[in-house]
């Protein structure tokens, strides 16, 4: 299993699409360091490409890949490996390949000006994005042979997650704004790892208080021990589940 992972690893660092996303997240953040030298405003910046760029380019590279890569994982179920060996082998190596990308690509630069510590949330929460879209791509990847259709579920993920549940977050909130909504719309965020995201990210950058009494609510749980192990749970959950399912559905498949 670990030379596996060490061949796809090594694979994917090498391809152009790696090298451009790395190139595209430091030249970013270089960009908005010239803009504004204040950290607090960079990493505010960069969280909007975190909430939508890094979803979306895990869930089409690693649906592309997984596509491009069905004859090497046939070759290898051809020899004595175990399916679930060679499966998770291929998620390890994409998710780790994506995640050293975004690292490289955001925290070279912050660590070249000499701010690590203000990124500390954004690195963790892109990672976090990275590992729960990669899985969701993987999930899509073993509901259908076609590549397109596989495409076109991954992307309905980032879509859904991204923009639409956000609407209905919001009508539900407008409808029922004479209520107390705070616990529900707490509750309602943590079927989402985007918004669950962005909350962590906002409260961690102290503009809770430009969120109003909700702000304030959302900072005293999450800013509490029991609202970051919370979190934490969640997005680990949000990794766990697809893959799972995922790797039961490659099981039982006929390739």
């Amino acid at each position: 299993m670990t030379r596996i992972i060490k061949y796809v690893f090594y694979d994917i660092l090498r391809t152009r699409f790696i090298l451009f996303y790395t190139a595209f997240l430091m030249v970013c953040t270089f960009a908005f360091f010239q803009i504004d030298g204040d950290f607090g405003k960079v990493v505010l910046s960069l969280m909007n490409i975190v909430l939508m760029a890094v979803p979306l380019v895990s869930v089409v590279f690693t649906t592309i890949h997984f596509f491009n890569s069905y004859e090497f994982i046939e070759l290898m179920l051809a020899q004595p490996v175990n399916r679930r060996a060679v499966f998770l082998s291929e998620y390890l190596a994409v998710a780790s390949s994506l995640c050293l990308a975004f690292v490289v690509g955001v925290g070279f630069p912050f660590v070249l000006y000499g701010a690590w510590q203000p990124i500390s949330s954004l690195m963790i929460t892109g990672i976090f994005l990275t590992l729960v879209f990669v899985s969701l791509a993987f999930f899509a990847s073993v509901l259908t042979r076609d590549k397109a259709k596989a495409i076109g579920i991954a992307l309905l993920f980032w879509f859904y997650f991204s923009l639409i549940y956000d609407g209905l977050l919001l009508w539900v909130i407008y409808s029922f704004s004479d209520y107390p909504l705070e616990k529900l719309t707490l509750t309602l965020i943590a079927f989402n790892p985007i918004d669950l995201a962005r909350i962590i990210m906002l409260l961690q950058l102290d503009i809770s208080a430009l969120m109003g009494y909700t702000g304030a609510f959302y900072k005293n749980f999450f800013g509490s021990n029991l609202g970051i192990l919370f979190s934490l749970s969640l997005l680990i959950i949000w990794v766990l589940w697809p893959i799972l399912f995922a790797l039961r559905i490659f099981n039982r498949k006929d390739l």
